[in-house]
């Protein structure tokens, strides 16, 4: 069996890094697009960026569960290549968008079919064995990390071009993803593990109300959430916040986000894999979850751009603590409930995309408009690591009631 599960592994990891590198091309040129379709400024263009998340997010926190249900009935293979082909879709419209509704519309198709992810941990825990979920689930963030290495770079060369070239690039590897997952991807979820399919359960709050059929797993779910929600500041403003606060272009937006990249994969595909199995899931989630309370204060007041580099280096660290939480919740958890789970979860990531983009990109242009009081930039980091310090807090007491 180690052959198969690691060819499995293999597979769907190549599969995430594409779809990563389709989603992180666009990153660099968005501001611009923004900018030039509705002829305002940066600020401006960040609260429409803002709204662009909260589209995506509010479709995919509706039909998330869906599509996990679905996978758990029908199998993670076609799931996963309707998800795929709905990116592809979702790059060629907002490529082609005359006006800002169109990426609105691009986003909301992206976010009927944004299972990917979703359905990608479930193959995962359809093909590890207890131990080794925590480190395999590390797999999602090192795939995550080497598309980060490669899509944002690509997408500040290609937009020297012009800001809508690499969403056409982003639907052709889009394209791409959804060929190979059509040609190679095996099903990992045998027919005797399947379940069928309810629209109770289907729906964002049968989720919720599932993952509180495990009280054991609650407030690491808040963890989550409010983890998510503080990632915000920096995955809704990055853009916006380093080019106003130290006048970068499209190619510098793509080389930092590269950098940061690099450091994911680094500690995801390797650090990770080291780290948790020697000081233990629970240690792992405490220390992540305070390298990100300590990171994101040092990214809000960086004064020079070597500073803002600096502060990647812990923040990125902290990573070690989504899947260790992962692979802690996994394990509490049946093996034929494993699609239900992480279906439930994404919705609560979802959910949290709701909130996160437009609150963190409202405090940025908040306090960079004109006749702002005070001008902060920084202040979407500030509030993610007051965030973030709450977590910390709840996931010791909940440690120390286990014993």
């Amino acid at each position: 069996m180690r052959k198969p599960r690691q060819s499995a592994l293999a597979f769907i990891f190549i599969t995430v890094i594409i779809d990563v590198i389709g989603l992180g091309i666009i990153i660099p040129v968005m501001p611009t697009l923004i900018q030039q379709l509705i002829g305002g400024t940066l600020s401006e263009a960040s609260k429409y960026g803002g709204w662009l998340m909260f589209a995506y997010a509010s479709t995919q926190f509706f039909f998330a569960s869906v599509l996990g249900n679905l996978s758990d009935r029908f199998g993670r293979r076609p799931v996963l290549l309707f998800s795929l082909l709905g990116f592809c879709i979702n790059y060629l419209l907002m490529g082609l968008a005359p006006s800002i509704l169109w990426l609105f519309i691009g986003r909301l198709v992206a976010g009927v079919t944004g299972a990917s992810h979703t359905v990608a941990a479930a193959y995962i825990a359809d093909v590890s064995t207890p131990d080794k979920r925590a480190q395999n689930f590390g797999l999602l963030g090192a795939a995550f990390g080497i598309g980060f290495i490669i899509g944002p770079v690509l997408g500040g060369l290609l937009g020297h071009y012009g800001p809508r070239i690499p969403f056409f690039a982003a639907a052709a590897l889009s394209f791409i993803n959804f060929a190979y997952g059509y040609f190679i991807v095996p099903e990992s979820l045998t027919k005797e593990n399947r379940r069928a399919f309810s629209w109770r359960k289907a729906n964002p709050v049968g989720s919720f109300k599932h993952i509180r059929r495990f009280p054991e797993i609650g407030t690491l779910v808040i963890c989550i959430a409010l983890v998510n929600i503080a990632a915000h500041a920096v995955q809704s403003t990055w853009a916006y916040y380093t080019m106003e606060r130290y006048g970068w272009n499209e190619r510098m937006v793509g080389i930092s986000l590269g950098f940061v990249g690099i450091l994911l994969a680094v500690v995801q595909a390797g650090l990770l894999r080291i780290i948790i199995p020697k000081i233990g899931a629970e240690r792992s989630v405490i220390i992540g979850l305070s390298l990100y309370t300590m990171s994101l204060p040092l990214m809000a007041f960086a004064s020079e751009s070597w500073v803002l580099y600096a502060a990647c280096v812990p923040y990125v660290l902290a990573g070690i603590a989504g899947p260790a939480i992962q692979g802690i919740i996994s394990n509490r958890v049946p093996h034929t409930e494993q699609g239900q789970i992480q279906g439930g979860l994404t919705g609560v990531i979802s959910l949290t995309a709701v909130i996160g983009p437009p609150l963190m990109t409202w405090l940025f242009a908040y306090f960079t408009r004109k006749d702002t009081v005070i001008y902060l930039p920084g202040a979407p980091f500030i509030l993610g690591a007051v965030l973030t310090g709450v977590s910390v807090i709840l996931a010791i007491k909940h440690f120390m009631r286990r014993g």
